[in-house]
């Protein structure tokens, strides 16, 4: 890969603003084609949305998928990425790819992991092998996996209210940060700063201008919904968001609801990801423009309406709860399939209807509509 004479093909604008809150419309431009912002990026792990075709993710409109590069490092490999000639090749995906770090796994694996100032060494959840990533090795790996963006290498901590603890990681991945800028060579890759902080609003604003002053192409909100109290959570979008480079996009690692969503963007917040919408699929749990309907419930037997009469996705156009409910109770694979399609179709207009409410200049009203509608419990 000559990625001397790559050119730099990312780029941001600001399409449009509401004049009565934060929330604004954007186009990211990568070198797999643009997207529009807010956008819901589907997680697709391991190189593969659980339980979708590639083409179901065409046809349901999404404009960008993320990927692992933990997992990918361990399967199936730098050298298989690098042979295929990259992710979009292997997966057969031709739009933009966005590649977390390994920095959520730092968090969620912290049994199976040693943290020094080089970087954490793991023991592998698949077969106990010792792997390391470093800043610069996780450079590496996601110039192999050729994604469109690709985020710095962080320490994301659990959960807690020792400020000190915290601090400390704010301080690793700044350095982190540092030693990724410099090692990150493929000019036609975009790199994204993370920002921690915890829920403590002054250790965020002051890691955020940390990270802002080493200049990324766009910058994350990391270390949420990890645990903390949602109402910290919001209140660290209230606080933060706004303070973001407005010229550079706003990402929101891993918030994954529809509730989570509006608070964020109304905060000026542009690119969102979560697993939510298909490990909930698996689970026969629908996300509905009215709240969650869970089809194995008995309730559903004979109910042949679809899973949302508002929604145009394949599965309510041709299904019933019924059915639905028919195909988990004889564990056929359909059944988490098409509520999975249903999910992330859900999650990707959801996201879309919000760009048409702003550019009106009626957000509010849009986030009021659904507030009121909507039963965040299951029935």
């Amino acid at each position: 890969m000559n990625t001397a004479t790559e050119k730099k093909q990312f780029g941001f604008e600001v399409l449009a603003k509401d004049p009565s809150c934060g929330a604004r419309t954007g186009r990211v431009r990568t070198a797999h084609g643009d997207f529009l912002t807010p956008v819901f990026m589907p997680v697709g792990t391991q190189g593969t949305v659980k339980g979708l075709l590639p083409r179901d993710l065409h046809d349901l409109q999404a404009e960008i998928i993320l990927s692992n590069t933990y997992h990918l490092f361990i399967r199936p490999g730098v050298d298989i990425l690098l042979k295929a000639q990259g992710l979009h090749r292997f997966m057969g995906w031709s739009a933009p790819i966005l590649t977390d770090s390994g920095g959520y796994q730092v968090f969620s694996l912290s049994r199976l992991r040693e943290i020094t100032e080089k970087g954490v060494t793991f023991r592998s959840h698949v077969d106990g092998k010792e792997i390391f990533l470093g800043p610069e090795v996780v450079m590496d790996i996601q110039e192999a996996i050729g994604s469109d963006i690709a985020m710095i290498f962080d320490e994301c901590p659990p959960p807690t209210l020792d400020q000190a603890r915290i601090r400390q990681a704010c301080e690793l991945t700044t350095r982190w940060a540092e030693r990724a800028k410099k090692h990150h060579r493929l000019k036609s890759q975009a790199l994204f700063g993370i920002i921690q902080g915890g829920v403590f609003p002054e250790l965020r604003l002051e890691h955020l201008q940390r990270i802002t002053d080493l200049d990324f192409d766009g910058y994350a909100l990391g270390g949420l919904c990890v645990g903390e109290n949602k109402d910290d959570t919001f209140r660290i979008f209230r606080e933060v968001i706004p303070a973001m480079p407005e010229n550079k996009p706003r990402y929101m690692m891993g918030i994954g609801t529809p509730i989570d969503f509006l608070e964020a963007v109304e905060q000026g917040a542009d690119m969102f990801d979560c697993v939510t919408p298909t490990r909930y699929g698996r689970n026969g749990t629908a996300f509905t423009s009215r709240g969650l309907i869970v089809v194995r419930n008995g309730k559903y037997h004979a109910d042949f309406l679809p899973l949302d009469e508002t929604c145009g996705c394949y599965t309510c156009r041709n299904f019933s709860r019924s059915y639905l409910r028919h195909l988990f109770n004889t564990d056929e694979m359909l059944g988490l399939q098409l509520v999975s399609l249903h999910n992330v179709y859900f999650f990707v207009h959801f996201l879309k209807a919000m760009r048409t409410a702003i550019e009106a200049g009626g957000f509010l009203e849009f986030k009021r509509k659904f507030t009121d509608s909507f039963d965040p419990g299951c029935r």
